[in-house]
């Protein structure tokens, strides 16, 4: 089995009223090559009449954000002219690519409703030869992603890549593999992953070993490259957000909205923004 080399506690970041758990990046670990970010939202419940989510129209380029409607929903919109609502168990994707303006938003109905949400974005890196590629948009709701059932009740939810023999709903363009799981109390799972590969595990929600370590909610796992094997026992019900992928190694510059390979990329990013490359808004 994998050696966990450390274990990182989500810092809080509330954003607006909005409830947040910034898991990646931290002042212990700064990213897990290719996974560069992960924010947590709620869980929380909106009163009726309120204001939703605060993520207005705002650029990106060079890389993908992946985003886990736990409870709740969000009304996506960008400038390349997609837009979808995704509920309660679906998944947006985004491929930024080449840059693109998006704002991620609540619906008029959770508006005007209210009730309960918890959202996970992730922010997966693009190595550098698709940096600039032509953005996209997959949403996808609970029913449209495959559900994969272990025994013991585990479920996984299959975004992306395999898992136990099933595909999952989207084909990224770099090999990464992405999924969250439901693990009842007294549940086990074992999956293989190849030791060359980076793990990326959450935990959400619950308490559980991690190849035979304690964990519990709102703890990103590290691990060593030394094992093919990981080993989910849920101490109580748990749920989990699991993905792995083969390492870029490639630079990793940020600079806001933006993640490329050098600094000199960074600014023509901005300056491409700011003459109207990602395209026009409109509200």
């Amino acid at each position: 089995m994998r050696t966990i080399k450390q274990q990182h506690r989500a810092v809080s970041a509330p954003i607006a009223d909005l409830t947040t758990y910034r898991a990646l990046p931290t002042q212990s670990i700064e990213y897990v090559d290719p996974f560069l970010f992960l924010n947590h939202h709620g869980p929380q419940v909106y009163r009726p009449h309120n204001n939703g989510l605060p993520f207005g129209p705002h650029p990106h380029r060079g890389f993908e954000t992946v985003t886990f409607i736990l409870a709740g929903d969000i009304l996506h919109k960008d400038s390349s002219g997609h837009e979808s609502v995704i509920e309660a168990g679906g998944i947006q994707w985004m491929t930024a690519g080449s840059g693109l303006i998006h704002a991620e938003v609540s619906s008029d109905n959770f508006k005007k409703t209210g009730g309960p949400l918890e959202i996970l974005q992730l922010w997966v890196n693009l190595p550098a030869k698709d940096k600039m590629t032509a953005p996209r948009y997959i949403g996808l709701q609970r029913d449209e992603i495959p559900t994969v059932a272990l025994d013991g009740g585990v479920r996984i939810h299959a975004v992306s890549g395999e898992w136990a023999g099933t595909t999952g709903a989207v084909q990224p363009l770099a090999d990464v593999q992405l999924a969250w799981l439901e693990l009842p109390a007294g549940s086990r799972a074992v999956l293989p992953v190849a030791a060359e590969r980076s793990i990326f595990l959450y935990t959400v929600r619950g308490a559980l070993r991690v190849n035979g370590t304690e964990t519990q909610a709102l703890q990103l796992v590290e691990f060593n490259h030394d094992g093919d094997a990981l080993t989910l026992e849920a101490s109580t019900d748990a749920v989990v957000l699991l993905g792995h992928a083969r390492p870029f190694g490639e630079p990793v510059v940020s600079g806001g909205p933006f993640v490329m390979n050098t600094e000199a990329e960074i600014q023509q990013a901005y300056a491409d923004y700011r003459s109207g490359a990602f395209g026009t808004w409109k509200g």
